[in-house]
């Protein structure tokens, strides 16, 4: 297999995990809004479920380094602040945000972490803006008005509760990158991190609301529903951009995550009848372009700044 192929065939497994992002989306919505189901009964189930299954699944790929992330107490410091404000808190708010509005404009507005990770950067390490910085905030700022708004400033789209938590899930998703950097640098195991934040948000939510005290009636739509939400929305998808990783370069990879507010408009308009207009759809549209501006402006300086340490280290 050539590296043409090799980049292909990474480009088509992070779209199919950006995809099932999407359709996990869609279904949190039916969830959340058809069936009626208690958000902290519905986190507590979903943590602990895909923190069980990821914990078995990285048991038998880390060949007995599953306590390994455990060896300093500044690793497991990380692994706790990513487990509560990283997974856990973006996990409730996105759930919130749907709960409270859609599934199309929840995704939109988490879409958003790669700007709230450079404007971190840039506010508490003092970064120099690139130019790809202030056009990608200014365009993601005219998409989300454009798609929250519909054009008209004295209304909304979506209620203004679902849009706080709509941001929230944008800066919580931020932390969900962020913050187990740490751990990965120590030679942490993808998996694990996921596993083992999962599994203790899982905890914590079920302290707060056990899966065993007031239980929402068991459906057959309940449980498919769940299932598609672990295994679609957290297991499957994580697996496939972890071995997409593999064939495509990252900056590649995150250009095809676009797929996903794609694939939850479509699914949305489609199956739950959200009624959208063209100027939520061009606002929508702003935010991937803008966020695809800053990811491929950010990659092309790193790459620029990389050479010029080349040159001045290599002799003449």
């Amino acid at each position: 297999m050539n590296n043409k192929d090799h980049v292909t065939k990474g480009i088509l497994l992070a779209l199919f995990a950006s995809t099932m992002w999407g359709i996990s989306g869609t279904v949190l919505q039916y969830i959340s809004q058809n069936q009626h189901i208690p958000a902290a009964w519905f986190l507590s189930a979903r943590t602990l479920g895909a923190g069980i299954l990821l914990m078995i699944i990285g048991t038998f790929t880390s060949r007995g380094h599953i306590f390994s992330i455990f060896k300093s107490w500044r690793l497991v410091g990380s692994l706790l602040a990513y487990s509560i404000l990283g997974l856990g808190a973006n996990l409730l708010t996105f759930y919130m945000s749907v709960q409270t509005g859609n599934a199309a404009s929840a995704t939109i507005l988490q879409y958003l972490s790669p700007l709230f990770i450079v404007v971190g950067s840039l506010t508490f390490k003092h970064e120099v803006p690139y130019r790809s910085d202030l056009i990608a905030f200014a365009v993601s700022m005219l998409g989300v008005f454009l798609a929250i708004t519909k054009g008209n400033v004295s209304q909304l789209a979506i209620p203004f509760n679902a849009l706080v938590w709509g941001i929230g899930s944008g800066i919580t998703a931020a932390f969900y990158v962020t913050l187990p950097r740490p751990i990965v640098k120590a030679g942490g195991s993808p998996i694990l991190i996921l596993g083992w934040g999962t599994l203790i948000s899982g905890i914590l939510f079920n302290v707060h609301q056990p899966v065993w005290v007031n239980t929402p009636p068991i459906t057959t739509n309940l449980v498919l529903s769940m299932l598609t939400v672990i295994v679609l929305g957290t297991i499957l998808p994580f697996c496939l951009l972890l071995v997409s990783s593999n064939y495509a370069p990252s900056d590649v990879i995150s250009i095809v995550d676009a797929a996903q507010p794609v694939v939850t408009f479509i699914l949305s308009v489609v199956f739950l009848g959200l009624q959208i207009s063209w100027v939520e759809v061009f606002g929508s549209v702003l935010v991937v372009v803008a966020i695809y501006l800053l990811q491929r402006g950010r990659a092309k300086s790193m790459r620029s700044s990389t050479l010029t340490i080349s040159d001045e280290i290599e002799p003449d």
